[in-house]
């Protein structure tokens, strides 16, 4: 009797046993290997020096990459590359304008009808801050500098210029100004007019404000970010709608820890959604509703690593993929969902990026690839890969 007791209990450990080892082996999958592909970009004329690869879009049925060519003396200067199918790569001619632009490293890029945009940016003056400007492609091809006043994105209120993005109102810049978020537009990526100190928008008695990402909606635009309240010490994430650029609606996302921000932002099989750093990691809000006016957290990954943790990108994928790109202080991941940012897996990188300096990584997808860009501080590179899907 004793010995049939024994065996029932041995019989429903090993059970047990069995279903923690499958709930862990699906909650803690492998990684993705989405085997990795080189790619070579040409170093553009010019003096030499090393790539900097800073960002990668496609639209329209062409690719293109940003960012420069530092010299071994630390000089730069801006350099694109533009590729009609992923593969085979040639430099954009660059038309620089002023003194800091032909220094410019491009470190965002929009695109918009096969048209490509970016911001550049070189610091300098007597405080080094970052002179920053804007850039738009000719019919030509040649990607030109567009020239501003200093003080558009300069100046003494100047704090950030975040992102770069367009849709079928044009172009909107996404940053921060002294009083808070601010935005700039443009119908056309040539003339770019300052939005600051708007109602809702800007910080106010409610706390300071932080734009930090946007992205194109069908209602016009959306705006993620953050909200310092008074007296606080942790932020809150904040996103922002609008119909023109003019007059924005502010609304809260959840945060359970009240610590957190909306860094990145996308759409997804007609669904927004934000991720950005949470107390114990990365969080995933999603819109609950097509204007955006309501937000509910969806999930999260990630742990918190040894230093601040950060998304750097966040892209939509063909089929309703979401691909996110973080840095934790320590060094880069990236992390893929198959349902719109309710659950995630970690992607393999094809080498190790530490999170510091001047490294750097950046994603996009094509219609049926997915590009990756890299910068550990010492070499860029580039590769393709096939669009990954989840075996779960």
């Amino acid at each position: 009797m004793a010995t049939r007791r024994l065996v029932a209990v041995l019989g429903v450990v090993a059970v047990l046993l069995a279903g923690c080892v499958r709930a862990r082996a699906h909650v803690e999958p492998g990684p993705l290997d989405p085997r990795w592909q080189p790619l070579t970009l040409p170093v553009p004329r010019g003096t030499p020096g090393r790539l900097v690869l800073r960002d990668v879009v496609a639209c329209a049925g062409r690719w293109f990459v940003v960012g420069g060519v530092a010299d071994p003396a630390g000089e730069t200067r801006p350099a694109a590359w533009a590729s009609a199918d992923g593969l085979s790569w040639s430099s954009v001619p660059i038309a620089s304008a002023s003194f800091y632009g032909a220094r410019h490293v491009l470190y965002a890029a929009a695109c918009r009808q096969g048209r490509l945009g970016a911001l550049g940016a070189r610091n300098g003056g007597v405080h080094g801050n970052p002179r920053t400007g804007t850039w738009v492609q000719d019919p030509d091809g040649a990607l030109r500098e567009v020239v501003a006043p200093f003080e558009l994105y300069g100046g003494p209120r100047a704090v950030s210029v975040s992102r770069l993005v367009a849709g079928s109102g044009g172009w909107l810049v996404v940053g921060s100004r002294a009083d808070g978020a601010a935005v700039w537009t443009s119908p056309d990526g040539e003339r770019f007019t300052l939005r600051e100190g708007v109602p809702e928008l800007a910080g106010d008695g409610r706390g300071r404000t932080v734009g930090l990402d946007a992205v194109a909606v069908p209602a016009g635009w959306l705006v993620v970010g953050a909200v310092l309240p008074p007296h606080a010490t942790t932020a809150s994430p904040l996103a922002w709608t609008s119909v023109d650029g003019r007059v924005w609606r502010r609304v809260g996302l959840p945060a359970s820890d009240g610590r957190s921000q909306a860094q990145r932002v996308a759409l997804v099989r007609g669904a927004v959604v934000a991720v950005g750093p949470v107390r114990d990691g990365f969080g995933v809000w999603r819109a609950a509703s097509p204007d955006a006016a309501a937000w509910r957290r969806v999930g999260g990954f990630g742990a918190a690593g040894p230093g601040v943790s950060a998304v750097r990108g966040l892209v939509s994928a063909p089929g309703g993929g979401l691909l996110a790109v973080t840095g934790d202080g320590s060094g880069h991941g990236l992390w893929f969902s198959v349902d719109s940012g309710g659950s995630w897996r970690p992607m393999a990188l094809p080498v190790v990026v530490p999170d510091g300096g001047d490294s750097a990584v950046a994603a996009a997808f094509g219609e049926d690839r997915l590009m990756l860009v890299a910068d550990d501080g010492v070499r860029s590179r580039a590769w393709w890969a096939s669009v990954p899907v989840a075996d779960r």
